[in-house]
Parts: C-alpha cells; sequence; structure tokens
C-alpha cells in the first residue's frame, strides 16, 4: 500500500465518526488507495462514543497544531471530510496527512509514508479544536 504506516500508535475514533466516514467511502470511487488506508485506521482503532471521546484525541473537524520532525515545518490545520477540503487551513481525511492524524491524541507521534515516498514523522503538539469538547455534534 502506497501510503502504510510504518509505525502504529493506537488510535480513537467516535461511532459518529466512523458512521460518517463510512457513507463517504461508500459515496466515492477512489482514489482507491487513500480509500484502503482510511479503511484500515478505522478497523484498527478502539471505538468510543462521542460523548465520552477524550478532548486530547483528534475528532473530525478538530482543529490540530502538529510538526512534522522530519522536516520541522509546524502546521495547524482542520480535518475536515473532503466536500469541505479546499479551504485555507484544512486537510481532507483521504489526504495521506489526513489519514495519518485522524484519532491520534496530543503528544502522539506517527511515522506515515506520503506521496512520492517521503516520510512523515508528525507529532501532535495540541488540538485548538475539538468538537466534540464544544458540544459542536453537528459538524
Amino acid at each position: 500500500m502506497l501510503f502504510a504506516m510504518s509505525k502504529s500508535p493506537s488510535i480513537v475514533l467516535t461511532r459518529l465518526d466512523i458512521q460518517r466516514l463510512d457513507e463517504v467511502l461508500d459515496s466515492l470511487d477512489g482514489p482507491i488507495d487513500l480509500m484502503e488506508a482510511l479503511e484500515n485506521e478505522i478497523l484498527r482503532a478502539k471505538v468510543v462514543s462521542h460523548n465520552s471521546v477524550g478532548p486530547d484525541v483528534i475528532t473530525m473537524n478538530s482543529r490540530v497544531r502538529f510538526v512534522d520532525e522530519s522536516s520541522g515545518r509546524e502546521m495547524v490545520l482542520t480535518l475536515v471530510y473532503p466536500d469541505k477540503a479546499g479551504a485555507e487551513g484544512t486537510i481532507s481525511v483521504l489526504a495521506p496527512v489526513g489519514i495519518a492524524l485522524l484519532g491520534l491524541k496530543k503528544g502522539q507521534s506517527i511515522d506515515w509514508t506520503g506521496p512520492n515516498g517521503r516520510l512523515l514523522k508528525l507529532k501532535i503538539l495540541d488540538i485548538e479544536y475539538q468538537p466534540e469538547a464544544s458540544g459542536d455534534f453537528h459538524l
């Protein structure tokens, strides 16, 4: 798989996010490798209720500050569904970085192979906004 992980930290997903992601995956025709990578993340996740997810977990529509330790580049991005991607400051859950971020906790790191085989070493510095922590379950 082109976008496979080389290190697999534990991840947490909410049932509501999984339900919505399944709907997105069912409605798309590709890119197959990214869809499979996202499906693999869903399958390996610990699943919790959206009411009980910790505020330190990256859920859909979370705004995350992280660093790519291989380049030293720090970024703040909001993890969004593909139809909301493209706006400044957003990253699609079907982009390699988006798939890698989903379900991680503040302080965790992940090694992820991105486009052109480039190794990304992402470390979560902060979750600046998480919908569930703010009671925004409609996002």
